[in-house]
C-alpha cells in the first residue's frame, strides 16, 4: 500500500469535500481517503499495482477541483 497527499484547490464547503472523496473512492485500487477542507488536501492510501498518483490527481480534476 502506498500513501500520497494531494493538495486540492477550489473546495469551499463540506459538499466539495464529499465530491472529492467520492471521486477518489471511485478510482480502482484506492483503499482509504481522507479529505480536509482546511487545508485543502486529500490523503489517499492506494495499491500501486492498480493506480498511481497521477490518476488520483486526474480524478480530483475531473470532479472540478485543482490538484497538485
Amino acid at each position: 500500500m502506498t500513501q500520497v497527499t494531494i493538495q486540492v484547490g477550489g473546495m469551499s464547503c463540506q459538499g466539495c469535500v464529499k465530491g472529492v472523496t467520492t471521486a477518489l473512492q471511485a478510482v480502482p485500487g484506492v483503499q482509504a481517503v481522507n479529505v480536509t477542507l482546511t487545508p485543502g488536501a486529500a490523503t489517499v492510501d492506494f495499491d500501486p499495482q492498480r493506480t498511481d498518483a497521477a490518476a488520483l490527481r486526474q480524478a480530483v480534476e475531473a470532479a472540478g477541483f485543482d490538484a497538485a
